[in-house]
Order: structure tokens, then sequence, then C-alpha cells
């Protein structure tokens, strides 16, 4: 019974012991710990590398802007904007407190300028300005960051303005703000803007302003071109950082750090462990060409579809990609009219069984319904073609 005691107390010792340096070794790989949440993707895939508390919703601050600058640039991918248009500053958009670029009410700036605004030195007054371009207003504009949410399926965000400056009910959650920047750099060129550590507005004036970047590690950290830093005393110091290494591109967020110091440790710590441990294997990039579609009723017959990001695979280092298999699946009866963007396929990448990739393909322009007469003469065509 002795000999039975001792084994049983020698077994639970051993338990004790064990725990206590699991949990420690746990412990030792955390990457944000003096933070609220955080999260770490990789870009193309989106795979999730590392997350803490990354579904709590809390203030974004300014990363808010996030979305602001994602809807610029589909505007100006649309054409319904361009880069060198000249948009007035109205009285609203001038009274903006905190990080602004000093608009003066009617004050005209490019495009360009606006968004060098925002991206480096957080201009509220410029964020206030473009939503006002864009959508008549600025909740209007409001209304149309929150339907983007909602279509990039993020459940836990709700603005209640463009800038991020403190207000009831606006918030968001890490995971959804890395999904946002996923999003925002699709379209290559923001990161020209955010990726600046320093520039001039009103260059050629007696008020020549100096933008100095709000996010230090686009000048500290090598291969970091964005994107947008927050901090108001509710929400503390955050920031959405991106950076690109070897072909990969991986995203990091941080919520609530102390000090601006913190943040950018965490980051950089967050950033150094996507770089030392994976691999980004690049397949296609965005509007890379996958083929055609036959469209009925149109007035051409096919129309191009292609990738609407870059399609890449993610390993650990060291690991190889073997029997991948890619398939493209086709929309049911694609009938005319159909508008450049809309998704008519979807490009699937297989290992063994596991889905590994699967992305929208996007048409690659306008195709119109054919007239009467068009269809007419090509019916005539199919009855008078020989063999």
């Amino acid at each position: 019974m002795k000999r039975l005691v001792s084994i049983l107390l020698a077994f639970m010792l051993l338990i004790a012991i064990a725990v206590p340096f699991a949990s420690a070794e746990e412990k030792s790989v955390q990457l944000a710990e003096n933070v609220k949440s955080a999260i770490l993707i990789e870009r193309d895939t989106g795979k999730v590398l590392y997350e803490k508390n990354s579904n709590e919703q809390l203030p974004p601050a300014s990363m808010t802007k996030v979305m602001t600058m994602l809807l610029i640039m589909e505007a100006l991918d649309e054409g319904k904007l361009t880069m060198n248009e000249k948009v007035r500053a109205s009285e609203y958009a001038a009274s903006m407190g905190g990080s602004q670029i000093f608009l003066e009410p009617g004050e005209e700036m490019t495009v360009q300028e606006m968004l060098k605004g925002i991206a480096i030195g957080s201009g509220n007054d410029a964020s206030v300005a473009m939503a006002e371009r864009i959508a008549g207003s600025e909740d209007a504009f409001v209304d149309m960051m929150n339907k983007k949410a909602k279509e990039l399926g993020l459940k836990d965000t709700k603005f209640k303005n463009t800038t991020g400056l403190p207000v009831e009910d606006h918030y968001s959650t890490a995971y959804d703000m890395a999904i946002m920047s996923k999003e925002l750099l699709k379209y290559e060129d923001i990161t020209k803007f955010t990726g600046t550590y320093e520039a001039y507005l009103r260059e050629n004036t007696d008020k020549k302003f100096w933008l100095v970047n709000t996010n230090k590690l686009v000048r500290f950290y090598p291969g970091v071109d964005g994107l947008k830093t927050g901090f108001t005393r509710e929400a503390m110091y955050c920031l959405t950082a991106t950076a690109e290494k070897d072909g990969m591109r991986v995203i990091a967020v941080v919520f609530g750090a102390p000090t601006s110091k913190e943040r950018n440790a965490q980051v950089t710590k967050m950033l150094d462990y996507a770089f030392n441990q994976y691999k980004t294997h690049p397949i296609f990039e965005r509007n890379h060409v996958m083929g055609a579609a036959k469209v009925s009723k149109g007035q051409k017959k096919k129309v191009e579809m292609v990738t609407s990001e870059s399609i890449s695979l993610l390993t650990k280092k060291g690991e190889t990609i073997e029997d991948v298999k890619q398939k493209v699946t086709l929309k049911k009866d694609l009938k005319a009219p159909i508008k450049k963007g809309d998704q008519i396929g979807t490009l699937t990448i297989k290992k063994n069984g596991e889905t590994l990739v699967k992305s929208p393909l996007l048409a690659k322009e306008n195709i119109d319904e054919a007239s009467w007469w068009d269809l007419f003469k090509r019916s005539l065509g199919i009855f008078t073609r020989s063999e």
C-alpha cells in the first residue's frame, strides 16, 4: 500500500511539474501579449497565422480610415474619380478636429493630395471631404462603409463616421480590420501613399505643409508599406500594418496597446514570426486571364474572366507543394448585360481533396445586351453557315 501511495504521489508530482512547464512553453510563443487584441494573416490566402481575442469588438480609432481608403480606391478603379480631379472642402469637412491637414472652407485639393493627407497624415478633414465628394454627405458615405463591411462578411464592425473620432457604437475587430486591409491591398497603388514616410502638401505656396507618416514602421522595418495607425484615449494605441518580403505579404493588426512603442514592438514580433516561419508560393497575379465564358444575348459571344485577387499557396518554410489541382467553375446561363467586375465564375485549388483556395473570377469588361437586329443577323448566320 505504501509503495502504491508513493507511486501515485510521484505521478501527481510529475503532473504538477509538467502542466506549468507546458503553459510556460505555450506562453513563450505568444506574439502580442501586451495588447487587447491582435491578428496576423497572410494576404493572398487570408490564412490566420496568429490571433489573440481577434473577434473582440473594440473602438478602431483612425484605423477606420482603412475602409474610407478602400471606398476611395474602389471609386478610382470604377472611373468615378480620377487622381487629378479637384475636391472642394466644405465648412463641415474643414471643421474636423483631431489629426488634420488644416483644410480651409472652399479650399480645393486633388484626389491624389487628399489621399496623401489621409494615408500619411491621417487627416480627418480630408477623409470627410472625400466622403462628401463620393457619396454627397458623410452620413451617406458611412452607409456605404457599413454596406461594404456586410459584403465582406464582417459581422463585428459598425461605423458611425469616416474618421474614427470617438463616438458611441462605432467598433470593429482585429479580424475584421485584417479582412478590410486584405481587400484594400488589392489596389496596389494604395501603398504608394501608405508606404510614404514624408511628403508635402501646398508645396508651391506660402502654406507649405509637411506630412510625416504616423506609422513609424514604414521607416524602421524593411518591407512595411502601410497601412494605418490609430489612437484615442478609449482605443489606446492601434495599428494595422502590412509588409512584403520575398513575395509574401502579411497583415498584422493590434488594438489597445498602452504606448506607441509597445504597439510597434508587438507588430514587429508578429512580422518577424511570419517571415521566419512561412513562405508564399505565388500562382496567379490579380487580373490574370483565366479563359473566357460564353454569354447569351450579348453584343459579344464571350467574356474573358480574370482573377479578383492575387492567388498563392502558403506553406511552412521547407515544405513543398505537390499534387495540387485547380478547377474553374462557371456560373450557369450567363446572360447579357454583364458589368465589368461581376462574378462569373470561381477558381478552386485543392490538394488531396482539401480546398486550399476558393476565389471569385470576374468579368474583364462590360458586355451589353445585343439588339434584336444583332440577334437576327446572328441567327441568320447560323442558317447560312456552310459546312
